[in-house]
């Protein structure tokens, strides 16, 4: 019999800088839901720009804010299935125990983008972690998925490591398929985080003609470097820029792939791809990122491309583990209990970590 607790731990976020750790009643599912116990959540680079009060997540004077406070935090989280709402399990064919994990979007599935199939660019945009009681998300012990989610089973096959990072990996897979890397291609990734070294192995199974990596931090260029980047490279030591151009003939990358979430990195990937080549931009940035957009048109007639989440990239980065063409090894650095949020938030912050996980 599955006896399930009437008040839960949750951390909720009432404002820019004001989190607070709280206890709520049991979240009770309605038809098509499901209740989720949760095994771990991510605190990813987003959630740290949104409690520090970052522009994008928390409007400015013209813009209103995309957050709806009071909220559960957290979009990288999966669990098992707790309980459900009528129809839920018929609806999502899955069963009571299963693993499993939705997709960060809760799309409305009435918009034209949710019509057309373009569902993770839904107009209302409801981001679990992000908006009140319609996405409330994974910094807690149960939480609700709704009836409009994605939903995928995860085999019991898969370690919590690698359960833990589908969500970011999948953000990883959508960034390199908008790239469309081809055999000959010289491929630049800027970022060694968690995206980043999802990112290195997805374009390793591209095999591109060579990839390079760039990042400030030692530790994470050694663990792209296993994980199969051609040559890594900080930008702190050397000119990146002239070095590229050296080993391309002066051209420059082909693709050029921004995922730092540091304004720095935009200016430097464009004066470092050649013309006519692509650029894909991934971060969230806590800042603008300013740049001279005649680069764009009239010097070298780039494409210039967004990614943003992880669409129709679940099921892949899931079998990718089952095949063992991903890993997990040295990605997930540290993990705390709910009641050490603060510590968690705060290593996640800093250099000397890469993915940060809740473990309620």
């Amino acid at each position: 019999m599955n006896i399930l607790p009437q008040q839960i731990k949750q951390l909720v976020n009432y404002g820019p800088n004001d989190y607070r750790l709280v206890s709520s009643p049991l979240p009770v599912p309605k038809a098509n839901e499901l209740l989720v116990k949760i095994s771990a959540c991510g605190v990813c680079a987003s959630d740290v720009h949104c409690f520090g009060g970052a522009q994008m997540f928390w409007g400015s004077g013209s813009a209103p804010s995309w957050v709806k406070p009071p909220v559960v935090p957290g979009h990288e989280f999966y669990g098992e299935v707790a309980g459900y709402g009528a129809g839920a399990l018929e609806h999502f064919g899955v069963a009571l125990g299963d693993r499993v994990i939705a997709e960060q979007i809760v799309p409305c599935d009435k918009c034209r983008f949710c019509k057309s199939g373009d569902y993770w660019m839904c107009e209302k945009h409801d981001i679990y972690g992000f908006q009140a009681k319609d996405a409330d998300g994974g910094m807690s012990e149960y939480m609700l998925l709704k009836a409009t989610s994605r939903v995928h089973k995860i085999p019991t096959t898969l370690t919590m490591n690698e359960c833990a990072v589908i969500e970011p990996f999948a953000c990883s897979v959508h960034a390199v398929n908008r790239a469309d890397i081809q055999f000959e291609d010289v491929v630049v990734l800027a970022g060694a985080g968690t995206l980043g070294l999802g990112m290195v192995q997805a374009i390793r199974l591209k095999t591109p003609k060579k990839l390079i990596v760039l990042d400030t931090i030692p530790e994470r260029l050694a663990l792209a470097k296993k994980f199969g980047a051609d040559l890594v490279m900080n930008p702190l030591e050397e000119d990146v820029v002239a070095r590229v151009k050296a080993l391309t003939d002066g051209y420059g990358c082909d693709v050029y792939i921004e995922a730092t979430g540091n304004p720095r990195s935009v200016p430097q990937g464009l004066n470092m791809i050649r013309k006519m080549g692509r650029f894909v931009e991934f971060s969230v940035f806590s800042e603008e990122a300013t740049v001279d957009w005649s680069i764009i048109g009239d010097r070298k007639e780039l494409d210039i491309r967004g990614a943003h989440l992880g669409p129709n990239c679940y099921q892949t980065v899931i079998d990718f583990f089952e095949r063992k063409l991903f890993s997990a090894e040295g990605v997930v650095t540290d993990t705390y209990s709910l009641d050490d949020w603060q510590a968690a938030f705060h290593k996640a912050h800093g250099a000397e970590s890469v993915k940060v996980l809740l473990i309620p």
